[in-house]
C-alpha cells in the first residue's frame, strides 16, 4: 500500500486518550465503550501513540503475542489490523486508508493529523510552568489543562506494559500541576475552586497527602471548619489503612489550627466546660489519633510518677498466621473490627490509638502487668468469640510506662 495517494488528502482527527478512548471525525466518533477484544484497541492505540514512525511487524508481535501460545503470530496480526480498518472504515471517505503497511510495517497515516489531548494536556503544563508569565495568564494555562484531564492515560489498557509508563507519567504531570495551580489560587484567595479542584484531583490519587493538605486548609480558609475536620478524619483514616502512615507535620499544624478557629476570649467557666465534654456520652475506651495520644502518655507518665501509681501500655498487632503481613481489604475489615472489640472492652479511662496500619496501642491507666495482660486476653478472647471465621493472628506486647 503506497503512501503517495494518501498524502494527497488531509483530514484531522481529534483522538481522546484521557479517561478513555475515542476518535472523533467530522462529528462522528469512535470510542472503546463499544465491546471489541482488548487487543484490538490495544493495536490501534499503540499505532496512534506512534503515528511519527512505522512500527515494525516484530514489534507488534513482541508487544502483544510474546506470552502467548500462536501458531503463527503474523497471521493473527494481519487478521487483527483488517479488523482495526474495517472498524475505522466508516469514519474516512473512500481512498483514506487510516492504516498503511509497507516493508513488514505498519503505520499511521500521515495524511491524518491527529490532535490529542494527551499532548496538548503536557504543552499546556510545560507552559504554565513559565514564571516569566503573568500569574493570570499561568493559571489559564492550568486551568485548561486541569479540565482536559478527564481521567488516567487509557483506563481500559493501563495494565499493558506500553501503557504503564506513559500513565504515571502523565499522572504525575497532573497531580504537580494542580498543585501548582492551587499555590497560585491561594495567591489571589480562591479557595472555593481549590477545594472544587483539589477534591476532583483527590478522586484519582486519594493517597496524595498533598491534595488532602489543600483541601483541608482551603475549607478552613472559608470558615468551613467543620468540613474541614471532616475532611481530615477521612484523610488521616484513608493514609492509616492504606499506607500505615501518621499525618505530617503540616497536616497536623492544620488540625489544630481547626481546632483553634472561632475561639474568642471566654470567661465563662461553664462554657468552657461544656466545649470541653464529650459530645455523646460513649461506654468504652477513648478512641484518639496516634498525635493526642502521646500527649496523653506524657500527662499520664507525669502523674504517675507524682502518685506512684502504675500505668501500662499494649502494642496489639493483626498478621497472617506466619508473622506476615495480610491482604489489604482482609486488613482494613480486621482492624475495624478488633477497635470495636477494643473499645467495648475496655475501661472508659483507657486510650487507645492506631499506631500503623495494622497496630493499635493502648494505655491503660491504673492497672499494673497482671492486670494489663489479662485485659488484653480478654480482648483477644472476645474478639476470636465474636470473629470466629477470621484467619487471622492476634499477637499484643505489655510494658510499664516509663516514667518522667
Amino acid at each position: 500500500m503506497g503512501q503517495g495517494n494518501a498524502l494527497s488528502v488531509r483530514k484531522t482527527v481529534s483522538v481522546t486518550m484521557l479517561g478513555g478512548f475515542s476518535i472523533r471525525v467530522d462529528g462522528n466518533v469512535l470510542t472503546d465503550e463499544i465491546n471489541r477484544s482488548q487487543k484490538l484497541w490495544n493495536v490501534l492505540c499503540y499505532l496512534i501513540a506512534h503515528r511519527e514512525r512505522n512500527v515494525p511487524q516484530t514489534e507488534f508481535i513482541e508487544m502483544f503475542w510474546s506470552e502467548e501460545n500462536s501458531a503463527n503470530p503474523t497471521n493473527a496480526l494481519k487478521t487483527l489490523l483488517y479488523r482495526v480498518r474495517a472498524l475505522l472504515e466508516p469514519l474516512f471517505e473512500e481512498g483514506l486508508e487510516p492504516v498503511l503497511s509497507q516493508r513488514g510495517s505498519y503505520a499511521w497515516n500521515p495524511a491524518i493529523a491527529c490532535e490529542v489531548d494527551a499532548d496538548r494536556f503536557e504543552a499546556l503544563c510545560q507552559k504554565a510552568k513559565n514564571t516569566e508569565l503573568s500569574d493570570h495568564t499561568r493559571m489559564a494555562l492550568y486551568r485548561e489543562a486541569s479540565e482536559l484531564y478527564q481521567g488516567d492515560y487509557l483506563p481500559k489498557l493501563s495494565t499493558e506494559m506500553w501503557v504503564v509508563p506513559l500513565s504515571t507519567r502523565y499522572h504525575s504531570m497532573y497531580i504537580e500541576a494542580v498543585k501548582a495551580y492551587a499555590e497560585l489560587l491561594e495567591q489571589v484567595q480562591q479557595y472555593e475552586e481549590i477545594t472544587a479542584l483539589c477534591n476532583r484531583a483527590s478522586q484519582l490519587d486519594p493517597l496524595d497527602e498533598g491534595l488532602h493538605i489543600l483541601i483541608v486548609r482551603s475549607l478552613l480558609r472559608q470558615g468551613k471548619d467543620t468540613a474541614a475536620l471532616s475532611h481530615y478524619e477521612k484523610a488521616t483514616d484513608l493514609l492509616y489503612r492504606n499506607l500505615g502512615v501518621r499525618p505530617s507535620e503540616e497536616l497536623r499544624a492544620l488540625y489544630s489550627e481547626i481546632m483553634d478557629v472561632e475561639k474568642s476570649l471566654e470567661t465563662d467557666l461553664e462554657v468552657i466546660q461544656e466545649h470541653l465534654k464529650e459530645t455523646a456520652s460513649r461506654p468504652g475506651a477513648f478512641v484518639c489519633e496516634y498525635g493526642f495520644f502521646k500527649e496523653a502518655y506524657r500527662l499520664e507518665a507525669r502523674r504517675a510518677a507524682r502518685s506512684g501509681t502504675c500505668v501500662h501500655v499494649s502494642l496489639i498487632t493483626v498478621s497472617l498466621p506466619d508473622g506476615g503481613i495480610p491482604p489489604l481489604g482482609v486488613l482494613n475489615s480486621t482492624m475495624d473490627q478488633l477497635l470495636e472489640v477494643l473499645t467495648s472492652s475496655l475501661r472508659r479511662g483507657d486510650v487507645v490509638s492506631k499506631y500503623s496500619g495494622a497496630q493499635y496501642v493502648v494505655m491503660l491507666p491504673a492497672a499494673n502487668f497482671e492486670d494489663s495482660t489479662m485485659v488484653m486476653e480478654r480482648v483477644v478472647s472476645a474478639f476470636y468469640r465474636q470473629h470466629r471465621r477470621n484467619f487471622l493472628k492476634l499477637s499484643y506486647k505489655v510494658r510499664e510506662i516509663e516514667l518522667t
